[in-house]
């Protein structure tokens, strides 16, 4: 017997099945589970007149972690019969398992993801230690997988199509008390011993247990999809479905396809169809992308990859806020929210306290919606000060200035801050374009100044964009690297450049959009083909939201800068439009009440009329996948020269930065792994085709063409 599950058959009679898959912090669905649970099921049927009931529970801090990743993005279409067939088995071990004609009980003791929740549906009973921090659900969809162990079949038979489709489309994890008034768990135990207790007690009393699907007569809850409410909903999912991923990910149309298709036919066959949707999914080019960037590189930076090495971890235990706006308001917020002392300084207090009543807002929400008690509102906004005072900073172990993109204004309040908080402290700055080397000749020692770009909105969007100056110190680098763990963000670390890495992207992707317009292509094709792309704005309606003047203003800035060193500002067709719109059309973005799009109070925003007049030319119009391509290419082809010029030295910190900072579409796996997925030769000819048609901006940077060559990927 495999010591990879531990079986032990106590004098009650009943057996406990131990999962612990040596060598390994937590258990996964890899070859060794699967002999080992192979043998258990034999051993169970050979014994099965002699026990009374089966607890499954895990020797690790985790119940289960669900599929072997390391196993699933290896398998390929070439593979795709054999990978099949080793699905069906497994599903056939929990199958049998499940029709034991024995009372089988899940003790979850700690978190039970994918797999591990498949594990737990296929017992008659579920109890779970009553840990708030332990989460249980099928996140498969955002690795572009389905839940292939059963999930789908199970979740449908227990709840009902409309109510197991949030869990299965969404990947909605629940902690305990959640999961037990969702019906996804039947009891809660405060212990481990309590567990086993109660699973113990719970095999007593019911012998002769069986699942509700398995007992003649059963009705799916809420009705198969011939029922007419039922039909009704499903009339309107896929166009919502379609609606939100635009067709770039495969998964959630899949889990659809199997939730409705195995609703109308027998477990077994149910459980086939999930198979085969699963096996399209593995064998798939989206899956491989997500799992490589949202599993592997996303670890490997919160891992501290791109951390420097020797520094012992450091708590930050007060930060000063320089600036009490949308940004800096929202840095407050998330600081606190993580137990940071925060001081919050404006020019005056009453724009100090518009900040902290920006926080006080947010958790509010999260009371209403019983996210958090009163009690934890009142001590996060007890932990936020406002001060118009620098004196007041004294204490703080690090400054973030989030005002205005003005050289001299940052200048002024980092060197007031650092006078006061002293040498110790780090001086970082929220600028999204301005260079940090210049920034930090502000203060007295450069070394302890780094840039810490946030992105707007900063209590949603996960990413922060760790900037090097070339005199920031390592042990600075450290320090600013464990601040934003310790406030819950993804830190992805770059050298100094105008516009850094995330900035730079950014401003391609809007600039080539407004390009388009200029050209004379139809604003709402430019729109719309955006989406299809996967991004999840166009390009017009981000520059609204930006603001057409501050976009304006940091291109005034950034000439007079290269002015100063020499050099000019390289031209763009965008920058016609952007001040044709400003200065004769008077339309600046959202905030001035209209840009590309019109506001109307109340009502859905649209794309401003006079576009078409004023702009579009029917001889002009190019195809659907020009405007995608273009729109994808030139910001993959700018992360490229960010890793030729060493801004940026990590594929894993080009894929996530460029998903998280500024939504690169999601389904490619980053902007590198666009270049891998699309093969490094066939995107060089297709970007040298787009240079022909469209402009200098897409011809391929030189380390792009040697890869090509060399017939290496990023």
């Amino acid at each position: 017997m495999s010591q990879a599950i531990r079986y032990e058959k106590g004098q009650d009679r009943i057996v406990v099945l131990t999962i612990d898959l040596p060598g390994q912090s937590a258990n996964t669905m890899n070859a060794l589970y699967r002999e080992a649970m192979a043998d258990c099921v034999a051993r169970l049927q050979a014994e099965k007149n002699s026990i009374a009931g089966v607890i499954i529970t895990s020797a690790k801090k985790t119940f289960f972690a669900g599929g072997d990743l390391n196993e699933l993005i290896k398998v390929d279409r070439p593979q795709a019969t054999a990978f099949y067939n080793r699905v069906l088995s497994l599903k056939s071990q929990l199958r049998t398992l499940e029709t034991l004609g024995k009372p089988v009980v899940a003790a979850i003791n700690g978190a039970a993801l994918g797999g591990g929740w498949e594990i737990c549906l296929a017992c008659h009973h579920r109890i779970a230690l009553d840990d708030p921090s332990l989460q249980l659900g099928l996140p498969e969809v955002t690795l572009g997988l389905l839940p292939g162990g059963g999930g789908v079949v199970r979740m449908v038979r227990m709840l009902g199509i409309e109510k197991a489709l949030p869990y299965l489309l969404e990947g909605k994890k629940l902690a305990p008390q959640k999961a037990l008034q969702a019906g996804l768990i039947d009891d809660l135990a405060s212990d481990r011993e309590a567990l086993l207790n109660k699973a113990r007690t719970w095999i007593k009393a019911n012998p002769t247990a069986v699942q509700r699907w398995d007992v003649k007569g059963f009705q799916i809850p809420g009705g198969t999809p011939s029922n007419p409410k039922v039909a009704q909903m499903l009339a309107i999912a896929p166009s919502i479905l379609r609606s939100k991923t635009q067709g770039t990910l495969p998964a959630p149309e899949k889990i659809l396809c199997a939730a409705v298709e195995g609703a109308q036919v027998d477990f077994d066959t149910a459980q086939l169809i999930e198979t085969r949707y699963f096996t399209e999914l593995v064998t798939g080019q989206v899956a491989k992308n997500l799992i490589g960037t949202f599993w592997f590189q996303l670890n490997q930076i919160n891992a501290g990859g791109s951390r420097p090495e020797g520094f012992v971890p450091y708590v930050t235990k007060k930060v000063g806020v320089l600036g009490a706006g949308m940004m800096g308001a929202g840095i407050a917020f998330v600081s606190a929210s993580a137990g940071v002392d925060v001081v919050l300084k404006d020019v005056n207090l009453a724009a100090a306290d518009r900040g902290k009543a920006h926080s006080a807002a947010l958790l509010d929400k999260k009371v209403a919606r019983r996210q958090i008690s009163v009690e934890h509102r009142q001590a996060v906004l007890a932990r936020i000060h406002t001060t118009d005072n620098d004196a007041d900073l004294a204490g703080c172990d690090l400054i973030i200035e989030a005002v205005f993109e003005d050289r001299e204004l940052k200048a002024k309040v980092s060197s007031a801050a650092q006078n006061v908080v002293g040498a110790d402290a780090l001086i970082a700055s929220n600028t999204s374009t301005l260079p940090i080397s210049g920034l930090a000749t502000a203060v007295a020692d450069p070394s302890k100044f780094i840039g810490l770009h946030f992105f707007s909105p900063v209590e949603k969007m996960p990413l922060v964009e760790i900037i090097k100056g070339a005199r920031t110190s390592d042990e600075t680098l450290a320090r600013g690297f464990d601040f934003v763990l310790q406030i819950r963000k993804t830190p992805i670390v770059v050298n100094d450049s105008r516009g850094f890495f995330t900035s730079r992207v950014f401003g391609t992707f809007t600039n080539e959009g407004i390009a388009m317009l200029g050209e004379g292509v139809c604003a709402a094709m430019i729109e719309t083909e955006a989406r299809k792309a996967g991004m999840p704005v166009g390009p017009l309606a981000i520059s609204d939201e930006v603001s057409l003047s501050l976009m304006s203003h940091i291109r005034q800035q950034t000439a007079k800068d290269l002015q100063a060193e020499g050099k000019a500002l390289v031209e763009h067709p965008a920058y016609g439009v952007i001040d044709l719109l400003l200065s004769e059309y008077k339309r600046a973005g959202k905030a001035a009440g209209g840009g590309f799009y019109e506001y109307p109070a109340g009502g859905q925003k649209q794309l401003w009329p006079e576009l078409k007049t004023r702009f579009e030319k029917a001889d002009r119009q190019i195809s659907p996948k020009d405007v995608r391509d273009r729109l994808l290419f030139v910001q993959a082809i700018e992360t490229v020269r960010c890793v030729e010029e060493g801004v940026l030295t990590s594929t894993a910190d080009a894929n996530i930065g460029s998903i998280f900072g500024i939504g690169f579409a999601a389904w490619t796996g980053g902007a590198l792994q666009f270049i891998n997925q699309y093969g490094v030769k066939d995107f060089v000819a297709r970007a040298q085709y787009l240079a022909g048609q469209y402009g200098e901006r897409f011809a391929p940077p030189a380390l792009l063409l040697e890869k090509a060559a060399k017939g290496e990927a990023f």
